[in-house]
């Protein structure tokens, strides 16, 4: 199923549909690949944002010969879970596992993968599980495992100040704030994250209508739980989760983006490049927020073209 789509950049991209086990995903593919040793790329949003954060750096990565293929997430836009019993999870194993199955369902060897925030986070675990699969990785924020085992250890108050919608949302007054404000709340965040970005407000328009999926709010509530311990997993994702504890290594070639400008994660933590044991740059880029791909997108696509062929 096809149909064409606007975005902001005045180009038409098709909106596809893809069923896994668990999902029926949407995705946006652009541009087509003009060697056959090339691999698709796939680009991945965070929260609560939308494919609109890679509409420029897909028309750059298309121009330059790439197919380019933007998945919205479970929770988001047009995806929808196939059974109404299946648990909204929204931990990482879920991310990682929901990215593994759009590769099979299109029968995908490998590719390129990119992202950040909870794509940054389904990207890297999915090269850190299964490194055959993941030719390049582009990561905004570093290495974005997360360390649910140490999740309850206090960080430093400056970055504990940041960290106060996840903390709301452990609440079910923080449940019924994202229910019912949901634009509000995430235009907010939009802006705390990126606050040096003069589109914030007009980018986040574009976006808001991929926050109405009906399961939006249960997986984020579930994620920002999940995270630190606070809710059971799905078990089906139970061993993933249990390979990730370890926060294993990634050996493919990477480039790490460092937003100086982010809003919710210090410059200072978004590396860890101790667990990138493969070829890894870190470029840094001021005046740069939370949202790279949509605040830099020249620099987010030549990230991934620079990765090896």
């Amino acid at each position: 199923m096809t149909v064409s789509v606007s975005v902001s950049s005045h180009e038409l991209y098709e909106l596809h549909r893809v069923t896994t086990p668990v999902l029926e995903i949407a995705y946006h593919r652009v541009g087509e690949r003009r060697r056959e040793a090339d691999v698709p790329v796939i680009l991945l949003h965070g929260f609560p944002y939308d494919v609109r954060a890679y509409d420029e750096v897909a028309r750059l990565l298309a121009e330059a010969g790439r197919e380019v293929l933007v998945p919205y997430l479970r929770g988001y836009g047009p995806t929808r879970f196939l059974a109404e019993d299946t648990r909204r999870s929204g931990q990482q194993a879920a991310l990682a596992q929901d990215l593994l199955e759009f590769m099979d369902a299109l029968g995908i060897e490998r590719a390129m993968v990119a992202g950040y925030d909870w794509g940054g986070r389904a990207a890297c675990a999915a090269a850190a599980l299964w490194p055959e699969r993941v030719h390049g990785l582009v990561t905004a924020g570093g290495y974005l495992v997360q360390d649910i085992a140490r999740a309850m250890e206090p960080a430093a108050p400056e970055a504990e100040r940041n960290l106060w919608y996840q903390y709301y949302f452990h609440s079910e007054r923080g449940r019924q704030g994202l229910e019912r404000n949901r634009e509000e709340l995430c235009g907010l965040l939009w802006r705390l994250w990126s606050p040096t970005w003069p589109k914030v407000q007009e980018a986040f328009a574009a976006s808001a209508a991929s926050l109405h999926n009906p399961d939006f709010v249960d997986v984020a509530i579930h994620s920002y739980r999940h995270r630190y311990g606070l809710v059971e997993g799905d078990p089906r994702y139970q061993e993933l989760e249990d390979a990730l504890v370890g926060r294993p290594a990634i050996v493919a070639p990477a480039v790490v983006l460092v937003g100086e400008d982010n809003g919710v994660i210090p410059a200072a933590d978004q590396t860890s490049i101790e667990r990138f044991t493969g070829p890894c740059e870190v470029r840094t880029l001021p005046g740069v927020g939370h949202n790279v791909p949509q605040e830099a997108p020249e620099a987010f696509a030549e990230a991934i073209l620079g990765l090896p062929d």
